[in-house]
Protein backbone atom coordinates (compact mmCIF):
# COMPACT_ATOMS: atom_id res chain seq x y z
CA UNK A 1 0.00 0.00 0.00
CA UNK A 2 1.31 3.96 -0.78
CA UNK A 3 1.78 5.71 1.74
CA UNK A 4 1.65 9.66 0.83
CA UNK A 5 4.49 11.43 1.72
CA UNK A 6 3.09 15.16 2.08
CA UNK A 7 5.27 18.87 2.73
CA UNK A 8 4.25 21.06 5.25
CA UNK A 9 4.17 24.21 3.51
CA UNK A 10 3.93 23.05 -0.34
CA UNK A 11 1.03 24.30 -2.42
CA UNK A 12 1.16 20.67 -4.63
CA UNK A 13 0.98 18.36 -0.95
CA UNK A 14 -1.59 20.74 0.64
CA UNK A 15 -3.80 22.82 -1.76
CA UNK A 16 -5.90 25.45 -0.77
CA UNK A 17 -4.49 28.94 -0.39
CA UNK A 18 -0.79 27.66 -1.14
CA UNK A 19 -1.79 26.18 -4.67
CA UNK A 20 -4.24 29.12 -5.22
CA UNK A 21 -0.93 31.42 -5.25
CA UNK A 22 0.18 30.15 -8.62
CA UNK A 23 -2.53 27.53 -9.90
CA UNK A 24 -5.98 25.52 -9.86
CA UNK A 25 -6.36 21.94 -9.42
CA UNK A 26 -7.94 19.94 -12.37
CA UNK A 27 -7.86 16.61 -11.37
CA UNK A 28 -5.39 13.74 -10.47
CA UNK A 29 -3.95 11.37 -12.87
CA UNK A 30 -2.34 8.13 -12.04
CA UNK A 31 0.09 9.23 -9.87
CA UNK A 32 0.35 12.85 -9.97
CA UNK A 33 -1.92 15.76 -10.40
CA UNK A 34 -2.30 18.25 -13.17
CA UNK A 35 -2.72 21.93 -12.52
CA UNK A 36 -3.52 24.57 -14.70
CA UNK A 37 -0.84 27.47 -14.30
CA UNK A 38 -2.83 30.63 -13.36
CA UNK A 39 -0.41 32.51 -15.29
CA UNK A 40 -1.42 32.37 -18.97
CA UNK A 41 0.84 34.06 -21.41
CA UNK A 42 1.37 30.96 -22.42
CA UNK A 43 -2.35 29.60 -23.01
CA UNK A 44 -2.82 26.30 -21.99
CA UNK A 45 0.30 25.86 -19.21
CA UNK A 46 -0.19 23.18 -17.02
CA UNK A 47 1.78 21.34 -14.41
CA UNK A 48 2.04 18.02 -13.44
CA UNK A 49 2.95 17.59 -9.85
CA UNK A 50 3.60 13.97 -8.67
CA UNK A 51 1.81 12.61 -5.47
CA UNK A 52 4.29 12.72 -3.03
CA UNK A 53 6.61 15.35 -1.65
CA UNK A 54 9.97 14.44 -3.15
CA UNK A 55 12.38 16.24 -4.32
CA UNK A 56 14.04 14.19 -7.11
CA UNK A 57 12.90 11.73 -9.62
CA UNK A 58 15.84 9.22 -8.62
CA UNK A 59 13.58 9.42 -5.35
CA UNK A 60 11.14 7.28 -6.72
CA UNK A 61 11.19 3.82 -7.96
CA UNK A 62 11.34 3.17 -11.56
CA UNK A 63 7.77 1.85 -11.61
CA UNK A 64 6.97 5.16 -10.63
CA UNK A 65 9.13 7.17 -12.23
CA UNK A 66 7.16 5.39 -15.68
CA UNK A 67 3.60 5.89 -14.46
CA UNK A 68 4.98 9.81 -13.73
CA UNK A 69 6.24 10.07 -16.94
CA UNK A 70 2.73 8.56 -18.47
CA UNK A 71 0.97 11.20 -17.15
CA UNK A 72 3.50 14.10 -18.00
CA UNK A 73 2.48 12.59 -21.83
CA UNK A 74 -0.95 12.25 -21.58
CA UNK A 75 -1.40 15.76 -20.41
CA UNK A 76 0.69 16.85 -23.49
CA UNK A 77 -1.23 15.03 -25.74
CA UNK A 78 -4.25 16.74 -24.19
CA UNK A 79 -2.76 20.17 -24.25
CA UNK A 80 -1.75 19.97 -27.53
CA UNK A 81 -5.00 18.27 -28.60
CA UNK A 82 -6.97 21.67 -26.64
CA UNK A 83 -4.79 24.50 -27.44
CA UNK A 84 -2.38 23.62 -30.56
CA UNK A 85 0.76 24.98 -29.91
CA UNK A 86 3.29 25.00 -32.42
CA UNK A 87 5.83 23.20 -29.40
CA UNK A 88 5.40 21.92 -26.12
CA UNK A 89 8.45 23.25 -23.62
CA UNK A 90 9.08 20.93 -20.43
CA UNK A 91 10.39 22.46 -17.57
CA UNK A 92 11.39 20.43 -14.34
CA UNK A 93 13.03 22.58 -11.95
CA UNK A 94 12.17 22.61 -7.80
CA UNK A 95 15.18 24.96 -6.32
CA UNK A 96 12.73 26.22 -3.47
CA UNK A 97 9.81 23.94 -3.61
CA UNK A 98 11.33 20.24 -3.98
CA UNK A 99 8.41 18.48 -5.10
CA UNK A 100 8.70 16.57 -7.95
CA UNK A 101 6.84 18.35 -10.76
CA UNK A 102 7.02 19.43 -14.18
CA UNK A 103 6.12 22.60 -16.24
CA UNK A 104 4.08 22.43 -19.68
CA UNK A 105 4.42 25.20 -21.08
CA UNK A 106 2.72 26.10 -24.87
CA UNK A 107 4.85 27.93 -27.25
CA UNK A 108 3.47 29.45 -30.11
CA UNK A 109 5.26 30.79 -33.50
CA UNK A 110 3.45 33.95 -33.52
CA UNK A 111 4.03 34.46 -29.92
CA UNK A 112 6.38 36.10 -27.22
CA UNK A 113 9.46 34.23 -26.64
CA UNK A 114 9.64 31.88 -29.47
CA UNK A 115 12.87 30.30 -29.93
CA UNK A 116 13.79 30.76 -26.46
CA UNK A 117 13.67 29.22 -23.02
CA UNK A 118 9.98 30.56 -21.05
CA UNK A 119 9.95 32.77 -17.65
CA UNK A 120 9.27 31.37 -15.01
CA UNK A 121 6.58 33.71 -14.08
CA UNK A 122 6.16 36.41 -16.30
CA UNK A 123 3.01 38.02 -14.89
CA UNK A 124 1.70 39.36 -18.11
CA UNK A 125 -1.93 37.35 -18.43
CA UNK A 126 -4.49 36.70 -15.97
CA UNK A 127 -8.03 35.45 -16.58
CA UNK A 128 -11.10 35.42 -15.18
CA UNK A 129 -12.68 32.96 -13.38
CA UNK A 130 -14.77 31.92 -15.76
CA UNK A 131 -12.05 32.02 -18.29
CA UNK A 132 -10.37 29.36 -16.38
CA UNK A 133 -13.15 27.64 -15.89
CA UNK A 134 -13.52 27.02 -19.49
CA UNK A 135 -10.38 25.93 -19.91
CA UNK A 136 -10.34 23.39 -17.04
CA UNK A 137 -13.16 22.27 -19.04
CA UNK A 138 -12.11 21.65 -22.03
CA UNK A 139 -9.03 19.94 -20.79
CA UNK A 140 -11.59 17.46 -18.74
CA UNK A 141 -13.42 17.26 -21.70
CA UNK A 142 -10.26 15.64 -23.73
CA UNK A 143 -9.02 13.54 -20.46
CA UNK A 144 -12.28 12.08 -20.87
CA UNK A 145 -12.28 11.55 -25.06
CA UNK A 146 -9.00 9.75 -24.70
CA UNK A 147 -10.16 7.46 -21.87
Amino acid sequence: MHTTIKGENCGYCQGGELLDKFGIKICDLSVSQLILFKEQSKRGRCIVAYQDHVSEIVDISEEERNQFFADVTLAAKVIHKVFHPDKLNYGAYGDTGCHLHMHLVPKYKDGDEWGGTFQMNPGKVFLTDAEYDEMIRQIKDCLEEMK
